[in-house]
């Protein structure tokens, strides 16, 4: 649970996330496999390997599936969530019922590979800004019910959160814009209806730009902007105002996107597309 708050993830949510995940394979019999194959009383030890290199993060997690099956689990954790680990490196080894230590291993190297693959994808995003001043952020295109897990892979890979919902940020965007009929009538509604919330107004040309920070806009979502248009954009209001590059960004432009001068990029693709870090458990022989 400690490993957990340090973190910045809610136990109380882990918790809940892992024995929905376990429900899902255990049904209402179990690991029938497992039951039938290995005597409740064996016990074993296994080392939870990387396969493939990447970016650990969940660890905290993993530990937390293996505390909900495994009882008395015995965990010696090797590495941390942030670091960087090759094939055949040991994340973490844990002792105890052979049964139930097989019973626990989909559900939790799901989890783990998952959340390794995020933050893999978003550390390649930020070495590539490195020393550029421009930060990588992450987008609400998450995975139901994996928000937090994947936020916090983001922040494990070097990039950094945006809103985590529709509530903590207001963001104007082109829907908004027209049916309240313009950025300002917008940006108005909001400041009178949440006069302390943070509100960000998105803008695709740098006419719209001006005009959003004539409304009192101070954080503006450049959309699908050419980095010419973007600088152009930096010319015209980027002394007063943050600036976010969003919509068709590549890794392989991620720096000419930096060098507009723009002040982030966000990214999607960091939590909707990432593929996982291959990671496996192997039992240790008898």
């Amino acid at each position: 649970m400690d490993s957990l708050v340090a973190a910045g993830l809610d136990p109380a949510w882990v918790d809940d996330v892992v024995r929905r995940a376990l429900a899902e394979d255990l049904g209402d019999r179990g690991d029938v496999t497992s039951q039938a194959t290995i005597p409740a009383g064996q016990t074993g030890t296994a080392d939870v390997i990387a396969r493939a290199p990447g970016v650990v993060a969940g660890l905290p997690v993993a530990v937390a599936v293996l505390d909900t099956v495994v009882d008395d689990a015995q965990v010696d954790q090797r590495r941390t969530d942030g670091d960087r680990v090759s094939p055949h490196d040991i994340l973490l080894t844990v002792t105890g019922s052979t049964q139930r230590l097989l019973t626990a291993e989909r559900t939790m190297l799901n989890l783990l590979c998952r959340i390794s693959g995020v933050a893999t994808a978003t550390r390649a995003w930020a070495d590539a800004l490195a020393g550029s001043g421009t930060t990588v952020l992450d987008t609400r295109k998450t995975t139901p019910g994996l928000r937090a897990l994947e936020k916090y892979a983001v922040r494990c890979g070097g990039g950094t959160n945006k809103r985590l919902g529709l509530y903590d940020v207001a963001m104007i965007k082109d829907n908004h814009i027209v049916a309240a009929g313009g950025v300002a009538a917008a940006y108005d509604a909001v400041r009178r209806t949440y006069p302390d919330i943070v509100i960000q107004v998105e803008v695709s040309t740098v006419d719209m730009a001006v005009n959003a920070v004539r409304a009192g806009a101070t954080f503006l979502l450049c959309d699908n902007m050419p980095p010419d248009q973007l600088r152009a954009v930096v010319v015209a209001v980027g002394q007063t105002v943050e600036l976010e590059a969003t919509g068709g960004l590549t890794l392989a432009r991620a720096r000419e996107y930096a060098e507009t001068g723009v002040h982030y990029l966000s990214v999607g693709a960091l939590t909707h597309s990432a593929p996982i870090v291959d990671i496996a458990m192997d039992l240790r022989g008898r």
